[in-house]
């Protein structure tokens, strides 16, 4: 979902206009659980509700004591976004109680909504270039059979409504379920079913997104979803007669631990280039090719979180050592007291985000007696809070 420019100015002056203090804390008693879709506009609204405007600025509106967040360079996991927010919070702190803001507690629907607005900024990963996507569309010969802008065939679906969603999941959803039908279509016309890199398919996502009209203020899918209701999908979309129980092996490959794909936008590529063998395979065990809407794919794709197949499973037993080494424990009681913790909780790192930013209401937080994390640790002590039995 594209956030307009206007749009955009409206929220941080709203929000630039709050940091006179008038914030008032929102205080909650339990975490909520991450919404399988997220909506960008509303993440706008808490980035400048909770203050983070008051520092950093985007696009050049708003604060300079940190980051432009429209310009930070490179790939940054959920987990390291956590674990940025986590080392900061002494300054907020600070910052908060020079401005006469009272801490503000935060929802992981809202820290939800909040990464799909930094989704918008190309935080989490770099920009596509357009006009390479543009040339992909004609290399590629997708302009025979879809439209873009106005140009192109008909013989397939116009291709703009991806644009609006920005999204690699319902990407990846409409590229599954197309795959069958344009291989029957681009081998009667004699084309070669084009492959794509990661990087191809975020410019071509770029270009499609430079052509599109800022859809309207309704949530997309952004994020993974709800790995409990993915892990069943996966068995009943028959994703596991192939890939094996929990994703480890099969005919297929192994999927738990396996870190491959990188992040959301290869996994889309991967499913594209792969769809041909694994439609053949399936067809021969006489499985129905399921479709997946983009509910359910964010859902398959948590799943898929949870079972280190994006970045690699975190230690449990370095997460245990962790809460001892960080002083963690000397607060929290886990061993011996767990709560029945869901994996759906924490796949997609907001929840866990929305927990350590929730230490901000913490009375006298001091920089000499806080303790520092990176996203590797976030990710060690998630695996080992989700290690407990259901």
């Amino acid at each position: 979902m594209r956030i307009s420019a206007f749009r955009l100015v409206l929220f941080l002056i709203h929000a630039i206009g709050l940091q006179a203090g008038l914030l008032v804390p929102t205080l909650v008693a339990a975490q909520g659980m991450v919404e399988p879709a997220q909506n960008a506009v509303a993440g706008a609204q808490v980035y400048g509700e909770r203050g983070c405007v008051g520092c950093h600025a985007v696009r050049g509106l708003g604060g300079r004591g940190g980051p432009d967040l429209a310009q930070v360079e490179g790939r940054h996991s959920p987990n390291e976004l956590a674990a940025t927010m986590w080392n900061h919070i002494p300054r907020m702190a600070a910052s908060m109680r020079e401005r006469g803001m009272a801490p503000a507690r935060i929802l992981p629907r809202d820290a939800g909504n909040l990464f799909a607005f930094l989704y918008t900024l190309d935080y989490f990963d770099p920009p596509g270039d357009a006009s390479e996507g543009r040339a992909l569309f004609l290399d590629k010969q997708c302009v025979m059979c879809h439209q873009v802008g106005g140009v192109g065939g008909v013989v397939g679906p116009s291709l703009d409504f991806l644009g609006g969603y920005r999204s690699p999941i319902p990407v990846a959803a409409a590229m599954w379920n197309h795959g069958p039908a344009m291989a029957r279509e681009m081998a009667a016309r004699g084309i070669t079913r084009p492959t794509f890199t990661g990087r191809q398919l975020r410019d071509l996502i770029a270009y499609l997104e430079s052509t599109a009209g800022v859809p309207a203020d309704e949530s997309t899918y952004v994020l993974p979803g709800r790995a409990a209701v993915g892990r069943s999908l996966f068995t009943s979309k028959g994703c596991g007669g192939c890939h094996g129980p929990q994703g480890r092996g099969g005919i297929g490959p192994a999927l738990a631990g396996r870190g491959s794909p990188g992040g959301l936008i290869d996994f889309a590529a991967a499913m594209w280039n792969k769809a041909p063998a694994m439609t053949r395979e399936m067809s021969a065990r006489g499985v129905t090719i399921p479709d997946l809407n983009a509910s359910e794919m964010a859902d398959i794709v948590a799943y898929l979180y949870a079972t280190g197949y994006f970045s690699g499973s975190g230690s449990p037993d370095r997460g245990r050592r962790l809460l001892g080494e960080k002083e963690c424990s000397g607060c929290h009681r886990v061993e011996g007291a767990a709560p029945a913790l869901d994996p759906a909780r924490y796949a997609t790192g907001t929840q866990a985000f929305a927990a350590l930013f929730n230490h901000i209401t913490l009375p006298e937080i001091e920089d000499r007696d806080w303790t520092v994390l990176t996203g590797e640790d976030v990710g060690h002590l998630v695996s080992y809070l989700t290690s407990f039995p259901r």
